[in-house]
Formats: structure tokens, C-alpha cells, sequence
């Protein structure tokens, strides 16, 4: 049965050659297997027959038998046709419409014959009628006994090539007659039983060819759970193989480093999340095994602080350690906080960028030799191959979706042994994506911010209510506060946004013409970029206009408002992202969401969000929730592809966790795979790694 579905899918009943074509270019659909795997969206009920009497205009699609009476064609002006059939059953008459392909209709469909309609009835004039309604011969209710019609997504491109979801159904279902034997089995007896999931081969033939709503139901759900099963299995059997194969430095000694700063430096008291994810990382270093561990914390939650203890512990035990950043601006602002905190401390810390060069590139190189330098920050210029290290026993990895696959990995060659990493993100990830993207890291998350941080205060604000606005950032602006005022150049190539943002700073600097005004976007060069930046920072200029080229990493602790326009444009992550660059110091802080005032549901419901609440953890399962993980920033670009054909991550948490816990079970019962009851899904496991799955390791 394998052979069958790796067949090309030309072999298919009723596609051939021109259809081939179609179903690869639109839909990466090659084999038979492919075919099958392409699943339908949504299904209808029509396992009933309405009567024209019992339509009401609040219906959804409905089923009618009877027979058309007569055709009138109405022309609109040129192109513009309108025809109309009357159609009627014994209880009464009801108007077909179509203002497209009418020659074709008048052609196919004849008067006095009987025929099934099907489409969602609407009222007009007074009379119900059905917009481009499908219509087939009334046998063919019987022949198929058809109870849930499925629907599938299909291009403008093929639509335009009259390839309709119906064609998909009608060329799967044939496709299902013709593999007559059980398609093969792809998880084990002991799962399927004790998940009382149903076989492969019926969830395949009842997700495309269901009779009830139950049908589809179970389909789904074994078929979900499959696919986030295997997910699973090979993110845990990564880790488990990592752990088993790389023994990590142990750092048994808590010294003079940590102890001096813990309790003479430390500018407040620890909250309760920092002390618990502190020993997180003490107990993973002194294991003996490679730290692997992703730090969540929202933007202000002291990440740096746990991450500066870990790596003195690193020193206490002859080691060194690295920080490396996404871009110079965060190296440099990591230099100043840990210089800042360390002040007074016997440590050595240096930077490394690409604008340290020459005398003080070589100072830097020679000193990680011999092992003078301590502690070195630095952006991807750490990673070359120049670049050697005495001993180094921890990196920190800073907003790690920045960096690719390789870039991290690189960090191993640095060492003996690779060296304990610790993984920090500002970008609130839920859990069920964590279990996915991250799924072979141990996650610490510190949910308190340190005392004395005061939540940001975020307003909506309609397009026509600027200019009490631009009043109010006066009156912060004369208080000695900074603003910042984002443009939405969400992709560099949209000419027209970067227009918006100049002509916008143009207007912006009448608005205020009383104040110094900066400018920053990614098309601008690097130290263009860096000099515009470092104004701001110096408070030689009092409002930055930008794009989101400061969504991560800018601390200007003055900057107390961010006023986001076209805020619609923004997704939840990406707008708190950008609020998080205020409420950085000790003053009220304040983000001002502008908007037109016509807004889609979903995105009335986004502002409400940011409106309602700060935290991060919130925003990001609704952002999922609404978005899906693809969009969500750093999900892409993190080494673990959603190539996933019916499950979402978003909507299928609780089947992520059970996928998980089966999967746990089985690694820890099995970790090299030995057990015969086990060999199917290893084979199986195998075979997606060798196909459409992109399994790239994180670490």
C-alpha cells in the first residue's frame, strides 16, 4: 500500500496530465499520498432535504429538490448579465441566480427535470432566491447517501481553471473507491487501544467521506494526534540522544564572583521568579549534563540579572562566558547594564562587534586566549571562526530568534565540550508552541516584574483625535520625558509605507516644531541607523519616529510614551513588543494605539487586549489564538517548520499534551529504540524525517 501512495498523482481517476500540473504548482500535491494528506477545511450537512416552505433568510447552506419552471436573462450593461431560473418544489418557488458562466447554465440545466439544489438562501424583493447555487442530477442523492459534504481550500488560479473544491472531493473520493485494501497502519496497536483512536485507513477514508458529524470528529482526531505525536517523538528523542551523548561542564563551586556580587551588588532584592529560575540553572549546571534552557521573562523582568549570575558562576568554577546579542545597539546596552552592575568587582568584560576593529579587535582576541578576558558580549562577530575562547563554560543567547540554527550552534566549536547555554527571550511564547518549537529545551519563565516597575497604561485613539494627543506628548515632552512614534513598515520592500513614514516625519516635524526629532528604518545604513539611535539615547533629541527596527532590544529608561499608528496593521506580539520599549524607569508610562475608526471584529478585539492587560503570556496565547503559529514572530525562523496538514498548534494544546506525555513515556521506557513493539514508529518516525518535515534541532 505504501508503493500505491508514493504513485504519481497523474494516476489518480479524473486528474491526468493538465491536472497534475495544477494540483503540483498550487498545492505541492505529487503523489497519491499527497492527495489524500490534503485535508477539507469545513463540512455541511446534507443529509436533509428542505421544502421551499420551511426557508428562512437566517439559514445556513441548504438542500431543496424540485425541478426548474423557467430561465429569464436580464442584461445589466455590457458584461453585465444576470440570469435567473425559478425554481420550485410543491410548497413553493424560489429564484436561482447566477451573473457569471450563464451560457453554460442554460446549456446544462433543462426545465421539467428534477434536481438537487444546494447553496445558503437569502430574501430579495420579497422572494427567496440562491445565489450561485450547485445543482446535480436528484439520483445522484441516492447514489451518493452523502450525510457531510466536505470543502476545500482552493487558489484563485484554480478556480479560473474551474478546479472547485467539488472537483477535489469528486477526484479523492475516486481515489478512496479505487484502494480497495486497509491503507497501512502508522502507530502502534498499544496507542491506537489504549487512546481509543480509530485505524489510519478509516480516519483517511471518513476525514474526506464522513456521514455524521461523530465521523469527522474521530477522523480528525486521530489524525491530529498522529502528526503532533511524531512532533513529539523526535524533539524528545533529540534531546534525550544530546543528553545521553554530551556531558556538560560541571560548576560545583558557588564562589567569591557570585557570593560578592549576591550580596553586595545586587541593585534590589530578587523576586520570587528570578530566586526559583536561579536554582534552575544551578541544579542543571552542577548536573554534569549540557544545560539547554530557554528563559522567558516579558520585557523588564530581569533577565539579564539571573543571566549575569550564571554566568559568575561560570568564573567561580575557571570558566568563561559570552553573551551574544542580535544587533550592536543591545550588545553595547548588555556592556553598559553588566559593567553597570559589576561596578567595583574584579571582572573583565569587553565587547566584541563589528565596529571594534584593528588594536582593540586584537586586545579582545588575545585576552579570550589567555583567558584574561571574563566575560565577553558581543553580536554574531562572536561566532567567527577567528574567535577562541581559553575556556568557555556558558552562553547566553539573546533573543535567540534572531540568530539561525547554524549561528548557534556554531557556539559548540568554541569549546572542549560544548558549553551550557542559556536561551533568553523577551517575546512571550504558550506553552503548547514552547513544547513545540523549544521542545528539546528545559523552559524557566519569570512571571513578577521587579518592585517599583509600573505597568504601562495603553489607550486607543481614533485617527480624527490626534491633535488632543499631540497635546498630551507636549506636555510629557516639557516634563523632560522621550517619545517614540512607530510607523507600520512591517516588510522593508513596501514602498508606499516607507513614503508614509517620510512624508509622515515631515509633518510630524511642524507638528512639533519646538523639538528635536530623530528618524530610524531599516533601510537606512547600519551607522546611520546607530548615530540617529544614539541622539535619542544622549536625549539630544526629544521624539523618534520609527519603524519596528525597535521592537527589540532599544533601552532609553526616559522614554515614557510610544504612540503606534495604524495600529491594525500590527499583530498582538509585535504591538506589545513595541510597548515594551517604554516603562523602562521609575515614571508612568503610557501607549497610545491609533487606529481609523472602521475596524474588523478581529482586530477591535486585538486593541481590547493590549487595552486590558500587560501581560505577555496572555497576549501571546490570544495572538496564536487568532493568528495561528506561521505569523507568530520568530516561529519561522527558529529551525522547526509547521508542516502540519490538520492540526493547530493554537486549537490543539490539549493534544499537543497528550502527544507529549505518549511520546515521554515511550522515550523513557525505550531511549536507543530497541524494543520490537517500538519498530513501527521508528520506521515511521524515519520516513517523515526523509520527506516534507523539516526537524532542524534548536539548541
Amino acid at each position: 500500500m505504501t508503493d500505491i501512495l508514493e504513485q504519481d498523482v497523474m494516476y489518480a481517476p479524473g486528474v491526468g496530465p493538465s491536472r497534475k500540473k495544477i494540483l503540483e504548482a498550487e498545492l505541492g500535491i505529487k503523489t497519491f499520498g499527497d492527495l489524500l494528506q490534503y485535508y477539507p477545511y469545513k463540512y455541511v450537512d446534507r443529509s436533509r432535504v428542505y421544502t421551499v416552505r420551511e426557508l428562512n433568510a437566517d439559514m445556513p447552506f441548504v438542500q431543496l429538490k424540485g425541478q426548474i419552471l423557467s430561465f429569464d436573462l436580464f442584461d445589466n450593461g455590457p458584461r453585465n448579465k444576470r440570469l435567473v431560473a425559478h425554481f420550485s418544489d410543491s410548497t413553493g418557488i424560489v429564484d436561482l441566480i447566477w451573473f457569471a458562466r450563464t451560457q453554460y447554465i442554460t446549456k446544462t440545466y433543462r426545465t421539467g427535470v428534477p434536481y438537487i439544489v444546494f447553496g445558503r438562501p437569502s430574501v430579495y424583493g420579497g422572494r427567496f432566491q440562491v445565489a450561485h447555487p450547485e445543482i446535480e442530477p436528484a439520483e445522484n442523492l441516492q447514489l451518493s447517501g452523502m450525510g457531510m459534504q466536505p470543502y476545500y481550500n482552493t487558489t484563485e488560479k484554480m478556480k479560473k481553471a474551474g478546479f472547485t473544491s467539488r472537483t477535489m472531493e469528486k477526484i479523492t473520493r475516486g481515489l478512496l473507491e479505487r484502494l480497495t485494501a486497509p491503507l497501512e497502519e502508522t502507530l502502534p496497536a498499544f496507542l491506537t487501544q489504549s487512546l481509543g483512536l480509530v485505524s489510519r485507513d478509516e480516519a483517511i477514508r471518513r476525514v474526506h467521506y464522513p456521514h455524521n458529524a461523530n465521523e469527522v470528529e474521530r477522523a480528525r482526531y486521530r489524525l491530529k494526534f498522529e502528526e503532533l505525536f511524531y512532533v513529539q517523538l523526535n524533539i524528545l528523542r533529540y534531546a534525550s540522544d544530546h543528553r545521553r551523548k554530551y556531558r556538560g561542564y560541571v560548576f560545583s563551586q558557588v564562589g567569591h564572583f557570585f557570593n560578592t556580587f549576591y550580596h553586595n551588588h545586587l541593585p534590589f532584592s530578587l523576586t520570587d521568579a528570578q530566586k526559583r529560575v536561579t536554582r534552575e540553572i544551578r541544579k542543571d549546571v552542577g548536573s554534569g549534563q549540557q544545560m539547554n534552557r530557554l528563559l522567558q521573562g516579558d520585557v523588564g523582568a530581569g533577565k539579564t540579572l539571573v543571566a549575569l549570575m550564571a554566568m559568575l558562576l561560570a568564573l567561580d568554577n575557571g570558566f568563561q562566558a559570552c553573551i551574544m546579542a542580535p544587533t550592536e545597539i543591545l550588545a553595547e546596552q548588555h556592556l553598559a547594564t553588566i559593567s553597570q552592575l559589576l561596578e567595583g568587582m574584579d571582572v573583565n568584560v569587553r565587547l566584541l562587534t563589528g565596529i571594534v576593529k584593528g588594536k582593540r579587535r586584537q586586545e579582545v582576541l588575545d585576552g579570550l586566549m589567555s583567558g584574561e578576558v571574563q566575560i565577553l558580549v558581543g553580536t554574531h562577530a562572536l561566532i567567527e571562526d577567528n574567535v577562541q575562547f581559553k575556556r568557555l563554560g556558558l552562553a547566553v543567547i539573546d533573543e535567540q530568534h534572531r540568530f539561525g540554527v547554524e549561528q548557534r550552534s556554531r557556539l559548540w566549536t568554541k569549546s572542549e565540550r560544548p558549553p551550557h547555554i542559556l536561551v533568553m527571550t523577551a517575546t512571550p511564547i504558550p506553552r503548547t508552541l514552547a513544547m513545540t518549537i523549544y521542545g528539546d529545551l528545559d523552559v524557566s519563565v519569570i512571571d513578577e516584574l521587579p518592585p517599583g516597575r509600573k505597568p504601562v497604561e495603553t489607550e486607543h485613539y481614533y485617527d480624527q483625535q490626534l491633535s488632543t494627543l499631540y497635546e498630551g506628548i507636549r506636555r510629557q515632552v516639557r516634563a523632560g520625558r522621550q517619545v517614540y512614534i512607530v510607523f507600520p513598515l512591517i516588510k522593508e520592500s513596501e514602498k508606499s509605507d516607507l513614503k508614509n513614514l517620510e512624508d509622515g516625519y515631515e509633518a510630524l516635524k511642524e507638528v512639533f516644531a519646538e523639538f528635536s526629532l530623530s528618524k530610524i528604518h531599516g533601510k537606512m545604513k547600519p551607522r546611520d541607523k546607530e548615530a540617529e539611535m544614539q541622539r535619542f539615547l544622549n536625549k539630544e533629541t526629544q521624539i523618534l519616529v520609527a519603524t519596528t527596527v525597535i521592537e527589540v532590544g532599544v533601552n532609553v529608561p526616559n522614554a515614557s510614551v510610544m504612540v503606534i499608528l495604524d495600529a491594525q496593521r500590527f499583530g498582538l506580539s509585535q504591538l506589545h513588543q513595541l510597548r515594551g520599549r517604554v516603562g523602562r524607569g521609575a515614571d508612568q508610562s503610557y501607549c497610545f494605539l491609533i487606529t481609523p475608526y472602521k475596524l474588523s471584529e478581529d482586530t477591535r478585539r486585538r486593541i481590547d487586549i493590549m487595552c486590558r492587560t500587560n501581560d505577555g503570556f496572555e497576549i501571546a496565547e490570544a495572538d496564536l489564538k487568532l493568528r495561528g503559529p506561521g505569523d507568530l514572530e520568530g516561529t519561522q525562523q527558529s529551525g522547526m517548520a509547521f508542516d502540519l496538514k490538520i492540526a493547530n498548534i493554537a486549537r490543539d494544546g490539549q493534544i499537543v499534551q497528550t502527544a507529549r506525555e505518549e511520546a515521554q513515556k515511550i522515550i523513557e521506557r525505550d531511549p536507543l529504540g530497541e524494543l520490537p513493539e517500538h519498530r513501527l514508529l521508528w520506521q515511521r518516525l524515519y520516513a517523515l524525517r526523509r520527506t516534507n518535515i523539516n526537524w532542524a534541532a534548536i539548541s
